[in-house]
């Protein structure tokens, strides 16, 4: 070394020796640094491949939750892969923005993109300790630019690293070219996580304290700005002192910066916080079955106007009334958690052994461990195990013979849908089968209206009279067809109101076989709203077709609004991110009955209600209540339906089981029974809701149905002679002829006198 320093000849020698040496191998060196080059120039296009394009990073779209909301402007659900709600920075307390420049940024108004004295700390830092995470210096850009175009990969390696911080950087010094501070600070607060699967501080709002970003309080918002280090390890639900540990630390850099006095955080900090938790997988929501039957709708919309239902923010606007829905799910969860109790007391598996078997079957097959089984013999190993499993067994029969429930209301005058309770799983619904809308039924005598509607339309009278005596019909297959009564007696003749009233099911058949033909009956109710196909055989008089209680809800309200149609509706709006209007939706009235005839059936139900088969609904509702409907009961006590409305109300109820071959065993699987008391109980609750504010008032009469005095014999309009008269109602468009009877003051003296012959 002395050598070297002492002897100019001798440093000359090796400088000559070290030329020779780069001449002797000059091609290797020229092929390293071109291989140096084409590596660097491989990682520069591999860096700029990974950048977002021009396009994003001028439009930037993060992904949005859809909402749906109800009429009254409740939220009742969100359609997302993230759940993040946009808010505009105006709508932020001011010292929600302080908080966070101060522990996240607090040069953020200095810089463009990246804080390269911060930088240049923590890279000797990290290098001193050979670790690139033990400090951070992204910026607010950074950090936006990391989550808005996903430059942070799941597993990085220390090549990831160094290539995702050159990308942050290049892009966040493009984001402060192309937009604003305001701009960058509030898609960063739309943009982060916030715990709980929550992306954007309006969601974090309501996801930990039920309420908006704009509400929210110091202390508040100073825990979920803290959060943004890592919202796991700071949720304050999970891990409280961590949390208010890193709180604390916010509180100090806001007092730090001047945004808060210490006397003010001091304050803050001896705050405890009550959370409102409303994680979506928590809870089902409200109407998750009426939510479900919102997204399948919107998907078949996504396909014709393009939109992504489940990243583009969409608000979804729709008729359901939020109150009204939890007064319907209370009604379903007290009748049937009653009514649940009364036939497990009285339901026995071992007279449905096959039924069992087969539900176990289906139960098993459909179990994760058996879908996993490679072959028959795993399979069987499988079925053997489940079989044998008591807790297994025991649930398949506790979920088979759970009473199943669809119960809908709507208006009649608008065909709004504003409550809908499609399955007993109100409160844990995620997706299955919707008792509304997904499930067709017979709906037994609920279908009788139809007919005598028929009847009284074409002219027939209410006190038209029909024999209530046995018949044998002949059918398309070859059998015969011998209805009965439901109490199996017959005899004498019932006017079209009293057999209506009580559902006699012989006097049905004979007027749909004398005076309401099978074919108008059916063109009558597809004329109404049914939708289902309603073939015409003498059967249907007994309500043999399979309806969806969502289209006899709408059938009914023809009564009540007065003979027109109004189909059901549930999207009013739809809207995208910006609030420009994707599609709105009005619906088309139509008269489908006149309105005579509609209030005839309408009196007459409501008759069904005060002393008919619908008298448990004035259990609820007192007398001068104003309501009609129709009890449904199929054979067997199968299914259980009440159909009614009121003035500004029509509802629809089936009480069954998913499995048809469970029943109810007593005569409490009657429609009376089983189905109507929950419509009752809604409708209580309703007219009883000062906040609904509905009024009390009775079917409107048209001037055309007068009210006239009838003989009691004859049934035809009263003689002045006539010993027993009473009232009926009558179209005056088909005037009753007088009694033909009791024609003068001895009438009946033909018959005095041959009883004293006598």
């Amino acid at each position: 070394m002395a050598r070297y320093f002492n002897d100019p000849e001798f440093r000359r020698s090796l400088l000559k020796r070290g030329k020779g040496f780069v001449r002797e191998h000059k091609k290797w060196f020229m092929a390293a640094g071109a291989v140096v080059l084409a590596l660097f120039v491989w990682y520069g296009i591999y860096i700029v491949s990974g950048l977002p394009s021009l396009e994003k990073l001028e439009n930037p779209r993060p992904e949005l939750a859809t909402k749906v909301y109800s009429e009254d402007g409740e939220v009742l659900d969100q359609f997302s892969i993230k759940n993040r709600t946009r808010t505009t920075l105006d709508k932020i307390p001011n010292g929600l923005v302080n908080a966070l420049i101060a522990t996240e940024d607090k040069a953020f108004y200095d810089h463009w993109g990246v804080h390269l004295a911060r930088l240049g700390r923590a890279l000797v830092k990290n290098v001193a300790y050979l670790d690139l995470t033990r400090e951070g210096a992204s910026t607010i850009t950074q950090q936006l630019a990391r989550n808005l175009y996903n430059l942070q990969g799941a597993r990085e390696s220390f090549f990831d690293k160094i290539t995702r911080k050159i990308r942050e950087f290049i892009t966040s010094v493009q984001i402060e070219r192309n937009f604003t501070k305001e701009e960058i600070l509030e898609l960063y607060l739309n943009v982060s996580l916030f715990g709980r699967g929550a992306y954007g501080i309006e969601s974090g709002a309501l996801m930990f304290f039920g309420k908006s970003a704009s509400d929210l309080t110091v202390g508040e918002y100073t825990m979920l700005i803290g959060m943004l280090k890592g919202p796991g390890y700071y949720d304050p639900i999970n891990h409280p002192e961590r949390a208010y540990g890193r709180r604390s630390l916010v509180l100090g850099q806001m007092v730090r910066d001047g945004y808060l006095t210490p006397e003010e955080a001091d304050s803050i900090r001896a705050d405890t916080l009550s959370y409102r938790i409303t994680d979506p997988e928590l809870r089902a929501g409200v109407a998750p079955h009426f939510v479900e039957w919102i997204r399948q709708q919107m998907a078949k919309k996504a396909e014709e106007y393009g939109f992504d239902l489940y990243r583009d923010g969409l608000r979804v606007y729709t008729t359901l009334n939020s109150r009204m829905q939890q007064f319907a799910n209370i009604a379903v969860d007290q009748h049937l958690t009653e009514f649940q109790r009364g036939f497990d007391a009285t339901w026995n598996w071992e007279k449905a052994p096959d039924v069992l078997r087969e539900n176990i079957q289906k139960a098993i097959r459909e179990t994760p461990q058996y879908k996993r089984a490679a072959n028959r013999d795993e399979r069987d190993s499988v079925t053997l195990a489940l079989e044998s499993d008591t807790a297994f067994v025991s649930k398949v029969r506790r979920d088979a013979q759970t009473i199943e429930v669809g119960f809908v209301v709507l208006d009649p005058r608008t065909g709004h849908i504003l409550a809908m309770v499609g399955g007993r799983n109100f409160k844990t619904f995620k997706y299955g089968l919707n008792h509304v809308t997904q499930i067709k039924r017979q709906p037994g005598s609920a279908f009788k209206p139809f007919v005598y509607t028929v009847a009284l339309d074409n002219g027939y009278p209410a006190c038209y009279e029909l024999l209530n005596q046995p018949v044998t019909i002949p059918m398309p297959d070859g059998t015969r067809w011998t209805p009965g009564n439901f109490e199996g007696t017959f005899g004498g003749k019932y006017t079209i109101r009293d057999a209506f009233k009580n559902s006699i099911n012989l006097v049905a058949v004979r007027a749909i076989l004398e005076i309401a033909p099978a074919k108008v009956v059916a063109e009558y109710a597809k004329r109404m709203g049914i939708r289902s196909t309603v073939r015409p055989y003498e059967s249907i008089a007994l309500g043999t077709p399979e309806l969806e209680p969502l289209e006899m809800a709408s059938a009914f309200g023809v009564f009540a609004n007065e003979g027109v149609l109004v189909e059901p509706l549930a999207i009013v709006r739809i809207e995208d991110k910006d609030g420009n209007v994707i599609e709105e939706n009005t619906t088309e009235r139509r008269e489908v009955l006149n309105k005579e005839t509609a209030f005839l059936v309408t009196n007459i139900l409501e008759d069904a209600v005060n002393s008919g088969t619908g008298t448990r609904v004035r259990s609820f509702l007192p007398y001068h209540f104003p309501v009609a409907g129709k009890t449904g009961t199929t054979n067997d006590y199968g299914d259980a339906w009440f159909v009614g409305f009121t003035p500004h109300l029509s509802a629809a109820t089936w009480v069954g089981f998913d499995d048809h071959r469970i029943k109810f065993t007593t005569s409490d699987g009657q429609g009376g029974r089983a189905a109507a008391p929950i419509f009752a109980r809604f409708m209580k609750s309703v007219y009883e809701d000062p906040a609904l504010a509905y009024p009390i008032e009775l079917f409107p009469q048209p001037e055309t149905v007068v009210t006239d005095t009838i003989c009691v014999e004859t049934k035809k309009k009263a003689q002045e002679w006539c010993p027993e008269k009473t009232s009926e109602l009558f179209n005056v468009k088909y005037p009753l002829a007088l009694c033909d009877k009791h024609t003068g003051p001895f009438w009946n003296e033909g018959d005095r006198r041959r009883r004293i012959d006598w």
